[in-house]
């Protein structure tokens, strides 16, 4: 296990070593969520569109996935592994790259950003992509985002990827409870 840790810094000095003055502040905006709101009007535009009368249930199932990604990672997991964000680290104090300043919460495993983001986009991708062909974009949004926090110094890859794969969890099995409630509540219709 320490020597998955000792990687997992390595990969993040690196990662985190490739910065530039002139994407600095374009990380910074990226990595907030309030940038993203016209994505995610976008988002409930379609799914409104695509699953009219029956969009509220889609709107819940993602609404919940996001409140559980959150909970797992902020709630459960960050306190639990107490594990310092790089931010925090003292041994990395000098070594690493952040962003005006901003250090974040005191602990960072895992990633509530990474597995938010997972999870809205596996949920939206599961509902859309029979209709929207470029809806795997989604995954772009994610990774971006994602990214920007091992940018801004702020979590490690580690924690990025236990985010990612609980917010893939997480949304995929809202997304198919979702659609088993939706199988009994509106049943296929028969040909005659």
């Amino acid at each position: 296990m320490e020597e998955l840790l000792k990687l997992d810094e390595q990969v993040f000095l690196w990662l985190n070593g490739i910065h530039t003055p002139w994407l600095d502040p374009i990380m910074a905006i990226l990595t907030k969520t309030m940038v993203w709101l016209p994505l995610y009007f976008v988002l409930i535009f379609l799914l409104v569109k695509d699953y009219k009368k029956g969009s509220w249930l889609i709107l819940l199932g993602l609404i919940i996935s996001i409140l559980l990604t959150d909970q797992i990672t902020s709630s459960l997991m960050k306190p639990f592994f107490e594990r310092l964000r790089p931010s925090h680290e003292p041994s990395l104090a000098n070594a690493i790259h952040l962003v005006n300043d901003e250090r974040g919460g005191m602990y960072g495993f895992a990633s509530s950003h990474a597995a938010n983001t997972f999870g809205v986009a596996i949920f939206v991708w599961l509902a859309l992509h029979k209709s929207y062909k470029l809806i795997f974009l989604i995954f772009v949004w994610a990774t971006i985002m994602s990214y920007s926090r091992i940018y801004l110094g702020l979590h490690y890859p580690g924690d990025i990827l236990t985010g990612a794969l609980i917010g893939i969890t997480v949304g995929l099995s809202c997304f198919i409870a979702v659609d088993k409630i939706r199988e009994k509540k509106i049943p296929p219709s028969t040909p005659q």
